[in-house]
């Protein structure tokens, strides 16, 4: 127990720098290809040439040619993988292509070099079908799925939106559209297998959100116990959701390691990673909003198309931010999906909301617009007394303190005229955010060791958001020590059972079992006398039963964008002057990272709006921007200064710490603010994303 004279300072609410931050600055921390074990080789995948079809032949002659080169897999002679809810990670067990880069054969080699020499010399010979990329609302094979993302209902409806929307004396009816987009996080998907076929063991270093479940999928995969299978993710160089579930290249690894019985890494080439890691569906809005002429919403109706591939249903829950947002009475959120001969889509940074809100905050101010009300107060005019599709009442929301404060402090009033200076045109504009509270079961386990130090072990991943210090920091509270007496252990899947590291759920999550472990163990260690044993005091914890009780209440987080453009009338070209985003969070952890987490976001919807992009060939059904030099993700020179703020908000009925979650919400929302404040400089409204030089050109002739 503590034994200093007086409590330390809490340790949660204090900035405190990144635990691992010296390791990873001196080169210390490993990521997943960066494990040098003995005897390692290397692989490297073949990706399909055509859109959809059937491999008939692959000749490996010129590659089992090269130099150094160990083997080449084809769908002929991998071996068979056992049950797998996901059909994505089935590689090799069927000659079907079902996309453009679907993987049809691997290469492995001594060096990487080999691999990928090996992989360029492999002949697949196809025999190619008629394939549909292409994505639009009057597709004859769209359907209304039963589920969007999220498990939430694919349709909602309350009252006659059609109805009220007809009869409304101020309406907007528009479309907009979201293009694909992709994660690009710093260090590509990557995996190092070590298959000990003598102790019937398997030891994966993968860059993963959640190492549980990518033991859980490879035991199934490859017919062992989970007990015998280690993954560990010690280090991620990011993920933003393309992380989120095992992908081809951890499997790829392990069939590479029981092939050739030796230890193998295969890290994705940049290039390959739209094609096999999952990306933000694109998405079509139809937004129709009804109004009295005080600015009073009547109907609210939002209707997303969007597609999937033929693997894998995965519908991205656009319109449902719609069912959190305004009072309207009546109310029509929908979704439509067309199954293409595509990649299969998956998480993104605040899957659903980041696109959703993009288009119902570009409604709302086109809204304002035409009611010639201030967008700030037309938002506050429609503020909600519960939830409008749940009837539930809020845990609490303060979104109309997030306006009124954004407004104060970015001056809203006196820059609501547009400004020329020279061929610069420079306008502002304001969207709201919201992003749904998720906790999931986690368990972890806390250790008194009898140098009067605490060991704290949870399987969560830390993605370099700053979890493994914030947990250490709740860790610290609850056992009422300084931060600098607590070790804590995660990433590795021998570590008490964490969730996956997404839906901005993690600290709630693991930091729950981690304060219910700490508690536990300092109410043990007052009852106890005497010196600590050599092997420590220790308990567990599992917030299993706790976390998975439905709450009463609508638990979301909200927040409000305020954006300064300006449009470079001679050359198109958009650029941000000012970024403001206030938030309500519930208690900020940790202001250090946290702030990093607000602005990283907001830096993402930047980018959303004004660069990021992808598009669908519809000839070759394939992603044209497949890099980081034709997909624009925002260079450093590309942000101004951004400033965040956060409301002190306290909600009882969250979990212990009292946290909302905040790695997603700080992109929801920008890429409208951004939009609206070209609107509001130009006169001229572009509807689909980014704000590329040449829309805009065409936009203001």
């Amino acid at each position: 127990m503590d034994s200093s004279p007086t409590a330390p300072a809490p340790s949660l609410g204090s900035p405190a720098t990144r635990l691992e931050g010296p390791e990873k600055v001196t080169g210390k921390a490993r990521y997943a290809a960066e494990y040098a074990l003995p005897d390692r080789a290397y692989a490297w995948p073949v990706p399909a040439a055509v859109a959809r079809g059937r491999v008939t032949a692959v000749d490996t002659a010129d590659a089992l040619a090269v130099p150094g080169v160990l083997s080449v897999l084809t769908p002929y002679d991998a071996p068979r993988l056992g049950p797998c809810d996901d059909p994505t990670l089935r590689l090799f067990q069927d000659p079907d292509v079902p996309h453009r880069g679907w993987y049809v054969a691997l290469a492995v080699a001594e060096t990487p070099e080999a691999a990928r020499a090996a992989a360029a010399a492999v002949r697949v010979r196809y025999d190619a079908e008629p394939h549909d990329a292409v994505l639009h609302t009057g597709h004859p094979a769209a359907y209304t799925p039963e589920q969007v993302n999220g498990g939430y209902p694919a349709h909602r409806e309350k009252g006659d939106a059609a109805a009220a929307f007809a009869a409304a004396p101020v309406r907007v009816d528009c479309a907009y559209a979201v293009p694909p987009l992709h994660n690009h996080s710093m260090e590509p998907h990557a995996a190092t297998a070590h298959w000990d076929a003598d102790a019937g063991t398997l030891t994966v270093y993968d860059s993963s959100q959640g190492s549980g479940l990518v033991r859980s999928t490879l035991a199934s995969l490859f017919g062992l116990p989970a007990d015998r299978v280690t993954v560990v993710s010690e280090h991620v160089g990011g993920a933003f959701g393309c992380k989120g579930t095992p992908r081809p290249h951890v499997v790829l690894a392990v069939m590479a390691a029981r092939h050739t019985g030796r230890p193998v890494t295969l890290a994705l080439p940049r290039r390959h990673l739209a094609a096999v890691v999952g990306h933000r569906a694109p998405t079509l809005h139809r937004v129709r909003l009804g109004a009295r002429t005080d600015g009073t919403l009547t109907a609210l109706a939002h209707e997303v198309t969007t597609h999937t591939s033929r693997v894998r249903e995965f519908v991205e829950q656009a319109a449902v931010p719609a069912r959190v947002m305004y009072a309207a009475p009546a109310l029509l959120t929908t979704h439509r999906v067309v199954p293409l001969d595509v990649p299969t889509p998956s998480w993104m940074r605040a899957p659903g909301e980041s696109p959703g809100m993009y288009a119902l905050e570009s409604a709302m101010d086109e809204l304002a617009c035409a009611l010639g009300i201030d967008p700030v107060e037309l938002r506050v005019r429609n503020e909600p007394e519960a939830e409008p599709d749940s009837g539930h009442p809020f845990s609490s929301r303060h979104l109309v303190e997030c306006l009124r404060e954004g407004a104060a402090r970015f001056d809203w009033a006196a820059h609501r005229t547009p400004r020329r200076d020279g061929p610069l045109l420079i306008g502002t504009g304001v969207a709201a955010a919201t992003y749904p509270v998720y906790v999931a079961p986690s368990s972890a386990r806390a250790h008194a060791l009898p140098d009067g130090r605490y060991l704290v072990q949870t399987n969560a991943t830390d993605l370099g958001t700053g979890a493994r210090t914030v947990l250490a920091q709740i860790a610290a509270d609850a056992l009422r020590v300084a931060l600098d007496r607590v070790t804590v252990e995660i990433g590795h899947s021998a570590l008490p059972q964490g969730s996956v590291a997404g839906g901005s759920a993690g600290t709630a999550s693991w930091g729950w079992a981690v304060h219910d472990a700490c508690t536990s163990l300092l109410a043990l260690l007052a009852r106890r006398s005497g010196p600590i044993p050599e092997a420590g005091v220790s308990v567990p914890a599992d917030t299993t039963a706790s976390a998975k009780q439905k709450s009463p209440y609508a638990r979301h987080a909200f927040g409000a964008h305020f954006a300064e453009v300006q449009t470079d009338t001679v050359t198109g070209e958009v650029r941000v002057r000012r970024l403001l985003g206030v938030f309500a969070a519930g208690r900020i952890l940790n202001p250090l990272t946290a702030r990093s987490q607000f602005v990283g976001g907001m830096v993402m919807g930047l980018g959303m709006a004004l660069t990021e992009h992808s598009t669908m060939d519809p000839a070759f059904g394939d992603f044209t921007e497949n890099d980081l030099a034709s997909y624009h993700v925002p260079s450093h020179a590309d942000v101004p200064d951004i400033e965040v703020h956060w409301l002190d908000e306290h909600d009882k009925h969250l979990n212990p710490t009292g946290g909302k979650g905040i790695g997603e919400i700080g992109i929801v929302g920008t890429a409208a603010a951004i939009g609206n404040a070209f609107h509001h400089a130009t006169g001229r409204r572009i509807r689909e994303l980014p704000l590329t030089p040449d829309r805009v050109l065409a936009a203001i002739g």
